[in-house]
């Protein structure tokens, strides 16, 4: 019975996001779909509470290139970036700020988590010219499956598969499987074997 009433709660989710995912296709035809996105997640990241978190998903779904239905997206998360992935049971934190990023099942972000799309989306090499113009590069970056990132981390590389990356930490070098990291730069204190003896 709960199963059937999710999916009905689903397919009007759906229904009711048709309007501005109509409008978004539209958008993407002039401005591209990464431009269109980040248009739509803003309306969409202002609806609170679970209808929120349904029309998110709902939209998501459609644009993004995975969104899985079991995934939670809260209330104020942006996105840049048409080809993020969201697997099975994530959690997204509130006020989170997502690029290029695939997040495996069942990992979790908290509130306000930054992961743009890689290290070097804005180039800085050549001094005659402004930031906007210089020469970028995005790079999908991966949070490995039952990892969690704490509150205001920034993430602009790999987290292994059951990492913890401590609360306001910076991820500038991929982090290995099962090891907590804090600090800025984020460095590995402990494996999570260790931290589970003490």
């Amino acid at each position: 019975m709960r199963s059937f009433a999710k999916a009905g709660l689903r397919f009007v989710a759906l229904i009711a996001v048709s309007p501005l995912l109509l409008s978004y296709w539209c958008w993407s035809l002039l401005l591209g779909r990464d431009r269109a996105l980040e248009g739509s997640s803003q309306t969409l990241s202002l609806f609170p509470g679970l209808i929120g978190q349904y029309l998110r998903r709902a939209f998501l779904s459609q644009t993004l290139a995975a969104c899985h239905k079991s995934a939670v997206v809260e209330f104020g998360t942006l996105f840049s970036q048409t080809g993020a992935r969201l697997e099975e049971n994530v959690y997204v934190g509130p006020r989170s700020q997502l690029g290029l990023v695939h997040i495996e099942r069942d990992a979790l972000l908290g509130p306000g988590v930054q992961v743009p799309s890689g290290a070097q989306t804005h180039g800085t090499a050549d001094a005659t010219k402004p930031i906007r113009e210089q020469e970028h590069r995005r790079a999908l970056v991966r949070i490995g499956a039952g990892a969690w990132i704490g509150a205001g981390a920034i993430v602009m590389a790999d987290v292994g598969k059951g990492t913890v990356v401590g609360a306001g930490a910076v991820v500038t070098k991929p982090l290995p499987d099962m090891v907590i990291a804090v600090g800025v730069p984020a460095r590995v204190v402990k494996t999570r074997a260790e931290a589970g003896k003490s």
